[in-house]
């Protein structure tokens, strides 16, 4: 069933160099500045953990599931293929819409932004200067810009970045959680635990939307699968990364919660806009914020430079499907990658970057792509259908872990409508999701007549 990989795009991507991708595409700005947000809505430590394992057990469900099936089709463009091969050619081309014009530029957007945040603080902390007001919004996207020259250059020089980058910020989120363990707990911080529930502390429309912050933190286990063409031995290859760096990432996350509230109570948790830095500087003082602000640098810097790798490779399937431009499918003749849609996807990056605050631009995300989510790990259950389905991997539980992770989507979406805070921003962003099934059937029409033109070829 697998096709052979688009041509110009070898596959150079091992195992851990695959593995790096996923676990570098989803540790980036979320661990680091989501749980703030997450613990105001759900001010009790055991409902601010248990969101936090519900996210990861609805990534884990997602990545299973994904494992079949990239390992069955391990073409370039991820996703879009799946959803193309079970859903039809509108769908694809609506998930590929809206990954242009909403998912990835906000998804670099809001990388950029912490980045810059944490750069920005490393600077004063070095320097000693006070806090002051900082052009976060141009220095995000020049960091924009800098990841994607890196992918314009190739994606030997991309990935050797990543497995740094992916490293030092393994490493130095692990570092941070045993420190702050032993520090917090040695000195009461199991007293931040009770009461487990506060009153008042837990809803379901509340967890609900807490959940959104933490899926944007778990984001990326996906991401692999859209450079599936890229690599090397797929069929054996694909199905352990995915799994294998979903289940590092889960666990780390849920380590790094432990740790923030071994030193932190809730009510400093949720006023704590960097809470990583804050915690470091209460264990270990000045110099725990500088070197919690140099991992986060380098994990958002690393995360911006995975999803160039990661997300051009949409546009260039599309183009290469004929539902873009052909020329957004262009290899470049040294370097070998995508480099048109490379700098397409930069081009949008930037642009949402310089208009929209990290909050809107994180539940924008969230909102556009969980949806698309849905519709990829759904597809087992078409393509499951098929004689020539021949996946290396068989995801366990099946039906029931797909049919859970969908019906998971399914309560998300229900109760960002229902909440009055959320539901107008949600319902804009399908607006614009939806937009995109009127220009399919415009490019078509154009199409076809195209076709049956005289002087087509």
């Amino acid at each position: 069933m697998a096709r052979a990989p688009h041509a110009g795009l070898r596959r150079r991507l091992g195992l851990w160099s695959a593995t790096a991708v996923l676990v570098g595409s989803t540790i980036g700005s979320g661990i680091f500045r989501t749980p703030a947000g997450v613990a105001a809505r759900l001010p009790g430590p055991l409902p601010l953990l248990l969101v936090w394992v519900t996210g990861g057990l609805f990534a884990l469900c997602g990545a299973l599931t994904l494992a079949e099936v990239a390992g069955a089709m391990p073409d370039t463009g991820g996703p879009y293929v799946f959803i193309r091969e079970a859903w039809g050619r509108m769908a694809a081309f609506v998930f590929g819409w809206s990954e242009l014009l909403i998912i990835r530029a906000a998804s670099l957007g809001a990388l950029s932004t912490t980045f810059a945040e944490y750069l920005f603080r490393l600077i004063d902390q070095i320097t000693g200067r006070p806090a002051s007001a900082h052009p976060i919004h141009g220095v995000a996207a020049l960091a924009i810009a800098t990841t994607a020259a890196f992918n314009y250059v190739g994606l030997g020089f991309s990935s050797a970045i990543q497995n740094i980058t992916t490293l030092a910020k393994y490493g130095g989120l692990a570092l941070l959680v045993v420190v702050a363990c032993v520090a917090g707990f040695s000195t009461g911080g199991a007293q931040h635990f009770v009461p487990a529930v506060p009153q008042g502390s837990f809803t379901p429309a509340a967890f609900g939307l807490a959940l959104v912050s933490v899926l944007w933190a778990f984001d990326g286990w996906a991401d692999l699968s859209f450079v599936a063409g890229e690599v090397a031995d797929p069929r054996r290859v694909l199905p352990r990364a995915i799994i294998g760096g979903t289940l590092a990432v889960m666990v780390i996350y849920l380590l790094a919660n432990v740790s923030y509230l071994a030193v932190l109570p809730v009510s400093q948790i949720e006023q704590s806009k960097l809470v990583a830095a804050d915690v470091a500087n209460r264990v270990v003082g000045s110099w725990g914020t500088i070197f919690v602000s140099v991992t986060v640098v380098v994990s958002t810097f690393g995360t911006l430079n995975a999803t160039l790798i990661t997300a051009p490779r949409i546009f260039y399937a599309m183009a290469e499907d004929g539902m873009l431009l052909h020329r957004v499918g262009a290899v470049h003749p040294k370097f070998g990658t995508p480099y048109v849609a490379v700098m397409l996807a930069a081009a949008m990056g930037i642009g949402f970057v310089l208009l929209r605050t990290f909050e809107q631009l994180a539940d924008t995300f969230v909102t556009a792509i969980v949806p698309f989510y849905a519709l990829s790990v759904a597809a087992i259950f078409m393509l499951r259908r098929r004689a020539d389905y021949d996946p290396p991997f068989r995801v366990p539980g099946y039906p029931v872990v797909p049919a859970l992770f969908v019906l998971a989507t399914v309560f998300l979406l229900i109760n960002a409508v229902a909440d009055p805070t959320s539901r107008w921003p949600t319902l804009a962003v399908f607006a614009a999701v939806l937009a995109g099934i009127p220009v399919y059937v415009l490019m078509v029409r154009r199409y076809a007549r195209l076709r049956t033109s005289p002087d087509a070829p």
